[in-house]
């Protein structure tokens, strides 16, 4: 079976996919703290595309947690008899194969529908069952390949593969939980499925885990989607505002690092600059947010702006992670697009260089300097605060009379 995604799962149908989580708990029954199935439902634009089974083993909520999960019958009670003694207690091979598990989560029975019965989408579906029943001290327990009786085990036996998964023994696989490599792998299954949604094409693009920037025509499409345009212009115009609360603030005080709500946040060279200066920086905001206002699209014409929009792309981001609801209000009646909200793509796409975030680095002090080696050496400009508004294309300079947006 292959690890790549088909085509068919490609798209905008990953986006629609969703997870419903079902357990019953019974109040009294004292096997019910010992032992939860969980019934995963896996829906795709509210139709049922596939369900797996959880089970969580709570260990210290067990009178015998070999026996209770036996009990279960099938690959539970597999996982049980190798990892657990006859007492209950957790084998010496087991404890030293994980760092500090003290419960296991057994995911088994998995039923997928076409075209979503694909490595890459189970394994992001296990990572968000993963994320939802388990903590640090969980070991997740899937069916190795030798454990793979049918083609939902077997999709489950990749998908382990996808998420970092060690292999126990031949029947079994494991993750886990307190290590990083499985929470990066998840990162890796995740965004390669976002970039499948985004932009479609070939199962082959989702390799690159750095993201490739070209669709189906193999071309490079540098336009905003009219949804990423609108959350992009509510990040300046928000940052915007709290430029000028700032500047009001402070006026030309020097700044400590993190003071205030966005001038704080600049590079340590740019503290001690004044008002008149903190009023242009400002205006570097309100210019792009005019900008994706009028043409849908935006494109820094000096360093401040390139600031401005880096910035601006970060609170986007987090807008869409944090305020789905403002986010919902902002795009009311724009169309839908694949590429909607893909910041990363933004980051790589609507800027020249990233030059502008070498200031951050406090190893490399003094490269706003026009005579430093490196500045000189990677062909910097620029970069000194009191260049930070001169235009990059002298021919695209902004009008000097606009003024200001506020006095």
């Amino acid at each position: 079976m292959s690890t790549h995604p088909s085509p068919a799962a490609a798209g905008a149908d990953l986006a629609q996919l969703a997870l419903d989580f079902h357990h019953t708990h019974h109040l009294l029954d004292p096997a019910a703290q010992g032992v939860q199935e969980w019934q995963v439902h896996i829906t795709a634009a509210g139709t049922p595309v596939g369900r797996l089974t959880a089970v969580r083993g709570l260990y210290w909520k067990s009178d015998n947690l070999r026996e209770r999960m036996a009990d279960e019958q099938s690959f539970p009670a597999l996982v049980a008899a190798r990892l657990l003694d006859e007492e209950g207690r957790f084998t010496y091979e087991f404890e030293e194969f994980v760092d500090s598990a003290s419960s296991v989560l057994v995911v088994d029975r998995l039923q997928m529908e076409e075209p979503f019965a694909d490595p890459l989408v189970v394994a992001a579906v296990v990572a968000s069952v993963i994320d939802r029943l388990t903590d640090n001290y969980f070991a997740v327990v899937l069916p190795g390949k030798q454990a793979a009786q049918d083609a939902g085990s077997a999709l489950l036996a990749e998908a382990g593969a996808l998420l970092s998964a060690e292999a126990f023994s031949d029947e079994l696989q494991i993750i886990d939980n307190a290590l990083a490599a499985p929470e990066e792998a998840a990162h890796r299954v995740r965004e390669r499925l976002r970039f499948l949604t985004r932009h479609g094409g070939s199962p082959a693009g989702a390799e690159d885990e750095e993201g490739d920037d070209f669709y189906e025509d193999g071309e490079e499409d540098e336009e905003l989607t009219a949804r990423t345009a609108a959350v992009l212009r509510r990040a300046l115009e928000e940052l915007s505002a709290q430029v000028w609360q700032d500047v009001d603030d402070v006026g030309d005080a020097p700044l400590r690092r993190t003071q205030g709500r966005v001038l704080g946040l600049l590079p340590a060279v740019t503290l001690h600059q004044d008002r008149s200066w903190r009023r242009q920086m400002a205006r570097c905001f309100d210019d792009l947010a005019a900008d994706l206002a009028k043409t849908g699209t935006v494109r820094p014409g000096c360093t401040g702006e390139e600031m401005a929009l880096h910035l601006g792309i970060d609170r986007a981001k987090s807008l869409t992670r944090n305020r789905p609801r403002l986010v919902a209000e902002c795009v009311a009646g724009l169309s839908e697009d694949r590429r909607d909200y893909d910041w990363d793509w933004c980051s790589d796409v609507l800027f020249d260089d990233h030059d502008v975030l070498m200031l951050f680095d406090a190893s490399l002090d003094g490269i706003e300097d026009s005579a430093n080696e490196i500045n000189q050496a990677l062909g910097l400009a620029n970069l000194a605060p009191a260049d930070w508004f001169s235009p990059f294309r002298p021919g695209q300079a902004r009008d000097p009379d606009r003024g200001f947006h506020r006095t």
